[in-house]
């Protein structure tokens, strides 16, 4: 069943705002049964999707080699859509490494959201086993940033 919808120019605008601050080639966000999708390269994308009954939302599409990672137990995924940084800054050390035995609470990545750097603090003690983002790179919420054991 289509829905007409009163589409919301100044929320366009912020996100696409948003993009061009964060470097996202793409920006979705969500409530209830309503979503709003903008691209680089497309159109604005309103949906309505059924509410579930029971079950989870459905997941975004992820890269082929994403799922894997993301159903491990001791993966930390990104809690916000940024651009994740392994530094403090530009030839800094990074703050964890593969091989590197991290406490519960240690900083091990940055995510830079609206021009405010945010703490990814491990969630576990444990040895980092791999780091699957990029520094530099964008993230989507709910993305695999690194699988600590």
């Amino acid at each position: 069943m289509s829905k007409t919808i009163d589409v919301d120019d100044d929320l366009i605008r912020k996100l696409a705002g948003l993009m061009d601050e964060t470097g996202l080639t793409e920006i979705e966000i969500g409530q209830n049964d309503f979503t709003v999708r903008v691209a680089r390269g497309s159109t604005a994308v309103a949906t309505y999707a059924a509410p579930a009954m029971g079950h989870a939302p459905a997941a975004a599409p992820e890269t082929p080699a994403a799922p894997a990672h993301a159903d491990h137990p001791g993966v930390v995924t990104s809690p916000m859509v940024g651009v994740a940084y392994t530094a403090a800054e530009p030839g800094a050390a990074a703050f964890v490494n593969v091989g590197d035995h991290v406490s519960e609470g240690q900083v091990v990545l940055l995510i830079e959201a609206m021009k405010v750097f945010n703490q990814i603090k491990a969630p576990r003690g444990g040895t980092v086993k791999n780091i699957l983002v990029e520094s530099g790179s964008p993230v989507e919420f709910g993305e695999p940033l690194l699988i600590i054991e």
